[in-house]
């Protein structure tokens, strides 16, 4: 079965790929490594991620998905987090939209947080960007039904589809964590641009040391929208 997941900057990736002479950036560490580890305290924070490949580890080994990471960066700062990986490899935003309600119920605790990343698979496969849009409003919407607060990982359209394709897109992600009170990353994969070492061999999905890049980008950003009051 083809395998779909989200792009980075295509073109920006493949020109470093292919300088044999670009040096090795050292790897990014994430914050869990940035500081002693604070004890852990308070209640636990459960975080659900919903998303498709990005989130649910293609190609890396267990514990060093984003989910798994993100887990361990939390609670080196002390949060109670457990993380909760709901995400599917190949997910569009229409799958996404179709299995969440079942995905959440499965749940024997309600999530306190969501970190949402899904869309790219509809870039790859071309799909309108008023379908995504819509697939998304709905998942967003759901969450607001089910009050669940909401970390939205935003996504950019690759530059090969166009400045009309890019425009229309683009505008997702922020135009709906504005409509929905939710929590935007305005590119999440902003942390590979130009960092083929941080790559996978199908220059697509991050290796371990690129997982803790997008980690350490965005730990911040998570930890705070814990500390937000629920909707």
């Amino acid at each position: 079965m083809k395998m779909y997941a989200a792009p980075i900057l295509a073109l920006a990736l493949l020109a470093g790929c292919d300088d044999p002479q670009r040096p090795i950036t050292p790897p990014a560490k994430a914050a869990a490594d940035a500081a002693p580890d604070m004890p852990v305290m308070g209640p636990e924070v459960r975080v659900l991620a919903f998303g498709d490949s990005l989130l649910a580890g293609y190609g890396l080994k267990d514990g060093e998905g984003y989910p798994a990471r993100l887990e361990a960066a939390l609670r080196a700062r002390g949060i109670n987090a457990r993380m909760i990986d709901a995400a599917v490899s190949g997910d569009t935003t229409q799958a996404g939209a179709q299995r969440l309600a079942f995905a959440l119920d499965a749940q024997e605790t309600k999530p306190d947080l969501a970190v949402v990343s899904l869309g790219g698979n509809d870039m790859l496969r071309g799909l309108p960007p008023e379908e995504t849009r819509k697939s998304l409003d709905a998942i967003l919407a759901e969450f607001d039904k089910r009050r669940i607060d909401v970390v939205l990982l935003g996504m950019l359209a690759a530059p090969n589809l166009g400045k009309d394709y890019a425009d229309k897109f683009n505008a997702i992600y922020p135009a709906l964590a504005k409509a929905h009170g939710d929590t935007l990353v305005p590119f999440f994969m902003q942390p590979l641009v130009e960092k083929p070492d941080l790559v996978q061999a199908d220059k697509v999905h991050p290796t371990a040391q690129g997982v803790d890049a997008m980690v350490a980008s965005t730990v911040d950003t998570v930890a705070g929208a814990i500390g937000q009051p629920s909707r």
